[in-house]
Parts: C-alpha cells; structure tokens; sequence
C-alpha cells in the first residue's frame, strides 16, 4: 500500500467499526459461538473447582469415618464434562461455520469493488501484490472475530462471573482475582499489541513482497534465465523470506512472554488465595474442602484470558491488511457509470467525433480529435505503428476508459449512456494480450459462452484453424492449458482467442492484431475464414501490417 493511502491517518477504532459493520450479518453465528465459548469455560472452571471440592470431602469423610453423598457431586461433575467437551466442540464448529460465512461474503464483497477498478485503476498495482490482498489480507480479517471479537466478550464475562463468585466467599480474594485478571487480561495484552505492532505491520509488506518476488519468478523464468538474473532474483527472494522468519521469530518470542506472563499471574493468585484462605479455615471456620476449590478455580479462571494477548498481538497485522483491503475499496473507479438504464441501440454501428484521449494528466495525449464512422455490417480497418493509440480506441469502446473530449456513439446513443456491463455485451474482442486459466481447451473457451455447444466450439475452432490441432491431441478438448496457457505456443493462444471471441455472437467483432504469433499463411487463412463467418457483423480490424486490408470498407491510418 502507498504511503500516500489516506487510510493510514484513519484511527484503528474507525477501521474495527467498518469491520464489525462487515461481520454483523453474520451476528446470531457469532453471538451463539460467543455463547458456546463461554459455556465451555464456565463448564472447565467449574469441573476443576467441584473436582477438588470433592476429591478433598471425600479424603475428609473417610478419614472421619462418616458417610457423604458422592452422587450428586458425582453427577455434576459428570455435567461439567461432558458441557465442557460438547461446548468445545459446537463453539468450533459454530465460530469457524461464521468465520468461513463472512470469509466467502468478504471475498464477493471485494470482487464487487475491484471489478470496476480493472483495467484503468488496477495497472497500478502488481498482480502479486493484488493476489495478497484476495487472498492473505481477506484471510487475515478471520482474526477479526476469532482471534479479537469473541475472547474480549468472552473474557469480560467470565472475569466478572469468576470475580463476582470469589466475592460471595471473601471480598479480599475477588480483590484478588481482579487485579491478577486484570494484569493479564489487560495490560499484557497492550503492551504485547506494542511490541508487536512494528512487526506485525511488517510481516503483510514482506509477505506482499514475497509472494510478488515468487509470481514475477515463475511467470518471468525464461526471462530471468536468457538474461542471467535469476540467482540475484533468487538471492532477493532468500532476502525477503529471511526478513520474513526474523519477524515472525520476534513474533514468536512477544507469545512466549505474554505465555509466561499469563502462567506467572495464575501462579501468584493461586498463591495468595492458598494465603488467604489458611487463616479462614483454621480461625473463621470455613470448610476445608473450599481451599481447594478455590484455588483450584482461581487456576482455571485465567483461562478466560489466555487468548487475548494472541489476540491484541495479531491485532496490527489485522488492521494492516483491513486498511489494504480497504484502500482498494475506497478507490473511485475512472469511468462514471450512468444512474439511468442503459438505452437500447438503434443499429450496431460505431462513430468517433473528436475524440481525444490521455491516460493521465502525466501522460502524452494519444488520441487527439479523432472522428470516424462504422456503419453496421460494415469492415474498418485502423492502421498504425505501436503508440499511435490504436489499442487505445478499443479501451474506449469498451468503457475501460471515458473519452477527455469528444463522444463516441454507439447503436445512435453515446457511449457514456450504457452502463459498461451493457456495452460490452455487443462487443467480441481479440485481445493482443488474453487470458487463459489452468483449466482445460474447452472450459476456456466456455468463458465467452457458457451454453455454447460442443458443435458450437467446433465450428469456431475449426473457423480459428485449430480444431484439427486439438482433435490430435490425446484428449482433444479436455486437454488442460497450464497456468496462463503455458503449455500451448503463442500462435495456438493466439487461434484459441479467436476462437473465444467468435463463440460470444456479438454483433461487433474487435480484433487488435489478431494475427500476432501467425506466419503469413496462416494469418491470411485464419483471417479470411474469420471474415467469411462473420460477414453479416460489425468488424473493426486493428493492424500494422497488411493482411486482412483488403477484406475492409474502409482503412484508417493513424500517425
């Protein structure tokens, strides 16, 4: 995240509260899970303290030869077990079934945001970087209510039931009670989020770092090896997982003491009861059997608080990845979308009026007064060499971007009337640059059309010049692609894109420079079979060569 991020000046309670707001409708999940949490404690607490009640009046009665019911203290110790162990198991199922439910809405949530932001906003960030923040940062905010929300609520409650019980025995061991809960329960686990803020804060930069370093590596590896970079690129990932372990010792060291903290507490206010209570059983008549009781509860008490300086100490990383997750949220898409519906157009034909075009105000101006009209069912073809915008003119058309100047009208209406979800749907696109997802030939080619049919992808692919390459495959369609296409060469991608982009049917059909990756005689084939299908559609034929020129209505030179 930039340094710039306005977020960063933005309070922690501010960014929590936006998180609660996330959680909360999921709230009768997390208030049952909360609910069960404190059963169980109450129910351990209980059977340590009962456990020793009745261990000690038992050993008692039987050295006094006098005879105790044993089956009611029998039975609920008996209850308190099994509570205990049921109560364990709903409140994981429980809060991990919430965790997991706002976990998967987080995650729609974030799409929901980010897809708007693609492509003019989200060039700004890398691919690993945006990756971390999908992944790790959504996954970081399960601490939210795991690891903060629920042991605070849970422990405030038990502390104030367990100091409240002490007190109906002596106000001196609640006295107790209170102050070591206190110090454990409250000021180990600030200073220990103080410690750790440094790190935790850093350990989400490195692990960004990392996991970009890695992506950049796998997809870059020819690269690096042409070019002889890839032990340095390796030496800088060593770096980075170093940098990682260091943090994550100190963090490893900040739970050890907070551990021992906690276990010093319980040790001291298990002292100082056993103190107390000598005097109030041999002088005040209290029954024996309440020493250990007593002591034995206020042992287990610490329970309560055991799990909050684990929560305050991965709070920092927590607020770290929340303000990731939210600076994307909070980023004002480029394109403004209309309020009103999306008009329906009248023709399927394109028209350019002064358009003029700049990526930034940094930026040289790429497009500057360009007019030009494609009447539907009618060919253009734009020309030019690199940088002279002609990609750029798709984006437009596309609603990647809005025009500085000028208007585009599509179907008689301007551009900037339909919503982009509208827009595109009229428009098929060979893109110089597309994706393809480590899935099988068929199941990416499905992405343009999910209902097309097995006869529908033939056509196409066989339109594309690559049917027969894939029917000679061992298993044809069913053939899996890679991570990015990685085991097909650039001019079989370059096929399957083509034949992606006729599967959708739109009625206008963008191809920028469709041909790259071809030899000469396939380019001309695949493009006159492509012309030949489509001949009834909008084409816009964006080149700088020659092939395909011919076939158009009109050429545009751009210089």
């Amino acid at each position: 995240m930039k340094s710039s991020d306005p977020l960063q000046t933005v309070s922690n309670t501010a960014i929590l509260w936006r998180l609660w707001k996330l959680f909360r409708p999921y709230w009768g999940w997390m208030a049952l899970g909360i609910l069960l949490s404190l059963v169980t404690i109450m129910a351990n607490v209980g059977l340590m303290a009962l456990s020793g009640w009745f261990i000690a009046s038992m050993a008692i009665a039987g050295a006094a030869g006098v005879s105790i019911d044993y089956f009611s203290p029998a039975a609920g110790i008996r209850g308190f077990a099994i509570a205990r162990t049921a109560g364990r198991y709903g409140e994981r199922l429980v809060t991990h079934e919430a965790t997991f439910r706002a976990l998967a809405e987080l995650r729609h949530w974030f799409y929901l945001h980010l897809e708007p932001l693609a492509p003019a906003v989200l060039q700004q960030y890398h691919s690993g970087d945006l990756l971390s923040r999908i992944r790790a940062d959504i996954d970081a905010l399960e601490n939210v209510y795991l690891r903060i929300i629920a042991p605070v609520i849970v422990a405030f409650i038990a502390s104030i039931a367990f100091v409240y019980f002490l007190s109906r025995y002596d106000k001196t061991l609640a006295v107790i009670e209170l102050t070591l809960l206190f110090i454990a329960g409250v000021i180990t686990p600030l200073v220990i989020n103080r410690l750790s803020r440094q790190s935790g804060e850093a350990m989400v930069t490195i692990t960004t770092t990392l996991r970009t370093d890695v992506i950049d590596s796998v997809q870059g590896m020819g690269e690096l090896l042409i070019y002889g970079a890839a032990q340095q690129h390796a030496q800088k990932i060593d770096h980075a997982s170093q940098n990682l372990l260091n943090q994550q010792a100190k963090m490893a060291r900040y739970n050890g003491l907070s551990q021992a903290i906690l276990s010093l507490c319980a040790n001291i206010a298990l002292l100082s009861v056993v103190i107390v209570l000598i005097p109030l059983i041999s002088k005040a008549g209290m029954p024996p059997p309440n020493l250990p009781m007593l002591t034995l509860f206020t042992l287990a008490s610490f329970e309560a608080v055991l799990a909050l300086p684990l929560a305050f100490q991965t709070l920092p990383e927590t607020l770290a990845s929340a303000r990731r997750i939210f600076a994307i949220v909070d980023t004002q898409p480029v394109v403004t979308e209309p309020q009103q519906a999306s008009p329906q157009p009248n023709h399927y034909g394109i028209e350019f009026n002064n358009v003029s075009f700049q990526y930034d105000d940094q930026s040289k101006t790429v497009l500057n007064k360009l007019s030009f009209k494609l009447p539907t069912g009618k060919r253009l073809g734009i020309v030019g060499n690199s940088g002279t915008g002609k990609s750029s003119i798709v984006s437009l058309l596309l609603r990647f971007w809005d025009v500085n100047t000028g208007e585009i009208r599509l179907g008689g209406h301007p551009l900037e009337h339909y919503k982009s979800d509208d827009a595109r749907q009229y428009f098929s696109v060979v893109t110089q640059h597309s994706q393809f997802f480590n899935s099988t030939i068929k199941r990416n080619l499905l992405l343009a059309n999910k209902e097309a049919s097995d006869q529908q992808i033939e056509t196409v692919c066989k339109v594309a010049q690559i049917h027969d390459f894939i029917e000679s495959l061992p298993e044809g369609y069913e053939t899996w692609v890679g991570e990015a296409g990685i085991k097909l060469s650039g001019g079989q991608l370059k096929r399957l894109t083509i034949a992606r982009a006729l599967l959708k049917e739109a009625p206008i059909l963008i191809l920028d420079e469709p041909a790259e990756g071809l030899d000469s005689t396939t380019e001309k084939a695949v493009l006159d079979a492509v012309f030949n299908y489509k001949q009834h559609a909008t084409i816009l034929l964006i080149t700088h060569r020659n092939v395909g020129l011919d076939a158009m209505d009109q050429v545009l030179v751009l210089e």
